[in-house]
């Protein structure tokens, strides 16, 4: 009876084998974390969370697309996409996060700056420009 022998590495070059090629590692977490920055910026106390998101989802999308250009064929495209995608996202809602943060900040503290000249007994109020 004859052996039959299995070679378990593929025949050719394995670099270009798309059957081979594998995610960029925080491909997803990037695209999660740019819809979350999008999510957590349209209220003014939580919008700082999208900021943080924001800023934190760019410099992951920064080191995964060095990643891919150092080796584009070990990575799918549909990986890159959504880095591409997530950082996107992450710029929409850093910009939303910082104007709503600030805008928000000037309107919080334009109402509190009213402050009582006399007491409780007269009520005039003074405006004074924060």
């Amino acid at each position: 009876m004859e052996e039959q022998t299995f070679n378990s590495k593929p025949q050719g070059d394995s670099l270009n084998n798309p059957f081979l090629q594998q995610n960029l590692p925080n491909s997803t977490t990037i695209l999660v974390l740019g819809i979350l920055s999008i999510v957590f910026c349209w209220w003014h106390l939580v919008s700082f969370i999208g900021i943080v998101l924001g800023i934190s989802t760019l410099v992951l999308s920064k080191k995964e697309i060095a990643v891919y250009q150092a080796a584009p064929q070990k990575f799918t495209i549909s990986s890159l996409n959504n880095v591409k995608t997530g950082r996107t996202c992450a710029i929409i809602g850093l910009i939303i996060s910082v104007v709503v943060f600030f805008s928000g900040h000037f309107v919080f503290d334009r109402a509190t700056c009213n402050t009582s000249i006399l007491g409780n007994d007269q009520m005039i109020y003074e405006n004074t420009f924060c």
